[in-house]
């Protein structure tokens, strides 16, 4: 009995002495550094536990840290996606396409299989989603499970179920407030609406909210202390949304100036997502698309791409959205190749996925940027983002979440 109490004493002491998860320090090294407003040549940053608490060319290195040399890379903070649908899942089985996937899940299984999908975001530098609409809970089991850290993925924003018009024309005056508190309560951090048609191979711009019920649905949503995402492929639609007061405005195309005036006025932030209808083009063959499918997508991005390009010089904040879905996953960032092409710099465009997005997400004080008292969340790219933005696309390679190495350096 003396034997095993001294063990458990001895254990106990070591348990006391040894620095916990929590306090374990690195100190990082990287040819240059990107923290979100300027480039640091010879930077160096210390984490403690979750937590930066240090960045520049000369740190001082605490006792007992361990030191990582990515010297070879140039940091980023980790990347913010805002517009994801991680638990659409697809296992690739002969005869079934994403649409037409042979089987249903639970919620559950749903979760589990959508693991894929969350894992190679991650590989992609991409550390936070805000997940626009799932069924069933399963993007909220999600969630809970990177917060537990029982599941490796970024860290989730979730809207569960959107409420959309249906077949009967939206929700009536007086249900509209129970439809958003309904959501609220089941654990949605964001409200995504509906407000038009338009989904994967379809470009129809047909407004399907009333601008006073989108703005029932803003004030209900806001009033529960959550913001709002609003759907719209046509230019009717951003306009209400816009006037009624919605966070974000996701998709759009052939937005006049008025409306873009009325989105700097306000703050609103788009989120065109040019680069999911190139990927369904690219991707026609598994989703079984027809052949007169593709022309109409092709001109939506034209016009998608040119309302962006307007919109960036109106001064319209714009966030980086991929609309992944499916065998999507692992592309979240080619949207920042579009807009380089609507006229930013690599850095403009780096911070529709970084700066703009966290204070987007309410967020500001703890991601986009790489600085003290922020999450350590840093990504090691090969090559200079600051030169050509396709080494985000193509180059990422080491990631960091939370303090933890989730993709190691290859």
């Amino acid at each position: 009995m003396r034997v095993i109490a001294g063990i458990v004493l001895l254990a106990a002491v070591f348990a006391v002495a040894l620095p916990s998860p929590q306090d374990a320090v690195m100190v990082l090294r990287f040819r240059q550094l990107w923290d979100g407003d300027s480039l640091l040549p010879n930077a160096a940053v210390v984490v403690r536990g979750q937590r930066i608490v240090a960045v520049g060319a000369r740190v001082a290195v605490p006792e007992g840290a361990r030191e990582i040399d990515l010297r070879r890379y140039t940091a980023l903070p980790g990347l913010i996606d805002l517009h994801t649908h991680v638990t659409y899942y697809w296992d690739r089985t002969p005869g079934t396409t994403p649409l037409r996937p042979g089987k249903r899940r639970t919620p559950e299984e749903t979760a589990d299989v959508a693991a894929e999908n969350a894992k190679r975001t991650l590989e992609t530098g991409v550390t936070t989603i805000r997940d626009l609409g799932a069924s069933g809970g399963a993007d909220i089991l999600m969630r809970d499970r990177v917060a537990a850290g029982t599941l490796a993925g970024p860290r989730m924003f979730v809207a569960g179920r959107g409420i959309s018009a249906g077949r009967g024309g939206g929700p009536a005056s007086d249900a509209i407030a129970g439809e958003v508190d309904a959501r609220i309560k089941a654990g949605s951090d964001w409200i995504k609406v509906y407000a038009s048609r338009g989904s994967f191979d379809s470009v129809e711009t047909t407004q399907t909210l009333t601008f006073e019920q989108i703005k029932a649905i803003v004030d209900a949503a806001h009033a529960g202390g959550r913001k709002v995402a609003v759907h719209s492929y046509g230019a009717s639609g951003v306009k209400d949304a816009v006037r009624a007061g919605a966070d974000s405005i996701e998709h759009g195309i052939e937005l006049d100036d008025e409306t873009l005036a009325d989105m700097v006025k306000r703050r609103t932030v788009w989120v065109p997502t040019i680069d999911h209808n190139r990927y369904y083009v690219d991707s026609k063959e598994d989703y079984g698309f027809s052949d007169a499918a593709i022309p109409p997508l092709r001109e939506y991005i034209e016009k998608n791409l040119d309302s962006t390009r307007r919109a960036f010089k109106a001064g319209v904040r714009l966030g980086m959205g991929s609309d992944a879905v499916y065998t999507g996953f692992g592309q979240n960032t080619r949207e920042l190749e579009w807009f380089v092409k609507a006229g930013m710099t690599p850095a403009q465009a780096l911070q529709t996925a970084t700066t703009t997005a966290a204070d987007l997400l309410g967020k500001a004080d703890a991601l986009g940027r790489i600085k003290p008292g922020y999450l350590a969340d840093l990504i090691g790219i090969e090559g200079d983002p600051l030169e050509d933005i396709s080494a985000v696309i193509k180059s990422v390679r080491w990631v960091m979440k939370d303090g933890i190495v989730v993709t190691p350096a290859r």
